[in-house]
């Protein structure tokens, strides 16, 4: 027999009389036991900690998503990834105590650069808005990258001894941060190729820029992100990365910068990582840590300021086109510029800041007034502000974007040595997220969830010569790229214009992923396999690329580390290398540590 299904409704009266009573009589019972006052305490209580709960989780959820969002943010649209972030956060804070409004005293040092009142809501608005997803990827893409370097098989082979006796001076937990700024000062010049202030490759006429700014411009032509994604920049943005590494890593770092005695301009030269009371210099352009006195450690700028031969024997002798600008009196009295974005001091990144625990541990906020009072402290530092470049690199990327509208000819120049990287064609995506793995540290597939790693990403970009000449005949690739004729309204000459551009690309693209590839097997400790890929691949006669010089010293780096310093001395002096100054400099230091042996 089908049972009936009973509703308040289809009871009778009588019955639910009878169970109204029953709830009454039940009620007053557990009155009598416990108490009404106690009872109603205990209701309270389960309240609080089921709303307790449900916040929580909600926190959790919106956190989770936002994080989520960042893993993937390469392979995502920007404008609905920096929006969906932005609500995420701001669904977060509304079960967050307010933020403070106060502003930092430092910010002034880059307010000329903003219209007026902006600074103040770009910075001060304690709502999360879309732009704030760029400074957040960012964050996350430099801690992550930062915490697979900072290991002992990224130790700086010339510092070793160095480090062993300085722990007899230092505490423990100070050496290892001399240590981790060392590993990723290495990283950043192994993997960072280092491009000259003033580029040597042609361009089109370019637009005028505001503050100063010049086309090309130094440091800023490209942000932080576009530096550690596309593995070149100049000695600025080599200090760029590096300074974000730090930061993550919470070790204080600073752009380090001569003063003019008569106009007061500010001329950046080192990096200096602040440890106790010292600060420890680093040279980006040169892709060499300052040496100390006797060409021993890394030197400190007191040190610099009173030895003469520690500026000095950053020349190279014999080689006047190697001479060194600086001497110990150009170093009396410096700036320390913090490489921050007025972002990463808003108070709702300090908001932020709290919520952030566990795995999710990264840093998003920097107080500059404290970071500016502890470089203060230290002698020979006079001034300290807000590293404009920052802000600079946002306002030439905006000001080329636009300009390249009006303007095709400037705007395929811009985009064009990129492309293999940035465009929206598969290939340049499937480049993108090798990249973007290898600097999160996945190298290797995840089997289990069928996720490829960068390794195979890189691999899988490597399609062989035929391929690439198929593309005149091939539907599906011409199809992929957007450049079939029968979807163009050009002529048999334009087309094959289009096709030569795209293979050339295709070519730059599969030449990048071998490189990266081989500088990816040397950070998974593959010593001997990145050197034959160097050797055999990146620099075979027939596949020469804009990454031949940057191999070229990669290869005499593995050299070293393989024991092989003969030749690694012989790379580091070939002629005409961009670097070949820094270079020189480590050929002596690697000499002396062999001498000393």
């Amino acid at each position: 027999m089908a049972l009936r299904k009973i509703t308040p409704s289809s009871m009778p009266k009588a019955s639910m009389r009878l169970v109204a009573a029953a709830a009454s009589l039940f009620v007053c019972c557990l009155a009598t036991l416990t108490g009404c006052n106690d009872d109603s305490q205990l209701v309270r209580e389960i309240q609080v900690k089921r709303q307790a709960e449900q916040q929580a989780r909600s926190q959790q959820d919106h956190l989770g998503e936002t994080f989520a969002l960042l893993k993937q943010f390469v392979e995502l649209d920007p404008k609905k990834a920096r929006r969906q972030v932005a609500y995420h956060l701001n669904r977060w804070s509304e079960n967050q105590p307010a933020p403070a409004t106060s502003l930092p005293k430092l910010l002034k040092s880059v307010s000329e650069l903003f219209p007026p009142k902006e600074l103040d809501k770009l910075v001060g608005d304690t709502t999360f808005q879309p732009g704030d997803a760029d400074h957040l990827r960012d964050c996350f893409l430099f801690h992550s990258l930062y915490s697979w370097v900072d290991t002992a098989e990224m130790d700086e082979l010339l510092l070793s001894d160095w480090f062993a006796d300085l722990a007899k001076s230092l505490s423990e937990e100070q050496v290892d941060q001399l240590k981790t700024a060392a590993r990723l000062f290495d990283w950043t010049v192994r993997n960072v190729a280092y491009e000259p202030d003033v580029p040597v490759i042609g361009a089109p006429p370019g637009p005028t820029f505001p503050f100063g700014m010049e086309f090309r411009g130094p440091g800023y032509r490209q942000t932080d992100y576009q530096t550690v994604m596309r593995g070149t920049g100049d000695g600025l943005q080599r200090a760029g990365v590096f300074t974000q590494l730090c930061r993550q890593a919470n070790v204080p770092a600073a752009v380090i910068g001569t003063i003019d005695s008569s106009t007061g301009a500010v001329t950046p030269y080192f990096v200096g990582v602040l440890v106790g009371d010292e600060i420890y210099l680093f040279e980006p352009r040169l892709g060499v840590f300052v040496p100390g006195p006797g060409q021993v450690g890394i030197a400190t700028l007191s040190q610099a300021r009173l030895d003469e031969l520690v500026l000095r024997r950053l020349s190279i002798a014999g080689l006047d086109e190697f001479t060194y600008p600086l001497s110990k009196n150009d170093v009396q009295q410096c700036a320390a510029l913090f490489n921050l974005s007025p972002i990463a001091v808003s108070p709702r990144m300090k908001q932020l800041q709290s919520g952030l625990t566990g795995m999710r541990r990264m840093n998003v906020y920097v107080d500059p007034d404290q970071l500016a009072e502890d470089f203060d402290a230290v002698t020979g530092i006079s001034s300290a502000k807000l590293w404009d470049v920052a802000v600079k690199a946002e306002i030439y990327q905006a000001i080329c974007m636009e300009y390249g509208q009006r303007d095709p000819i400037f705007n395929f120049w811009f985009v064009a040595r990129w492309a293999m990287l940035e465009a929206n064609f598969d290939s340049a995506k499937s480049l993108a997220q090798g990249r973007w793995l290898h600097l999160l540290g996945q190298f290797a597939d995840e089997e289990d969830s069928n996720v490829k790693g960068a390794r195979t990403m890189y691999l899988e970009q490597r399609a062989p010569e035929f391929e690439i000449e198929d593309l005149r005949i091939d539907v599906d690739l011409q199809t992929a790229y957007g450049i079939r004729r029968s979807d163009l309204n050009v002529d048999a000459e334009e087309y094959d214009r289009q096709i030569a551009q795209i293979q050339a690309m295709m070519r730059m693209g599969k030449r990048t992923a071998t490189y990266w590839l081989s500088l990816l097997q040397g950070d998974d400790g593959r010593t001997e396999t990145a050197e034959r890929w160097i050797a055999d691949r990146v620099l075979d006669e027939e596949q020469l690329s804009i990454w031949v010089d940057p191999a070229r010293y990669n290869l005499a780096r593995l050299n070293e580390k393989l024991g092989h310093t003969d030749e690694a001395i012989e790379m580091y002096k070939r002629e005409d290398a961009p670097q070949e100054h820094g270079n020189r400099i480590r050929a002596r230091l690697v000499d002396k540590q062999q001498g000393d042996e």
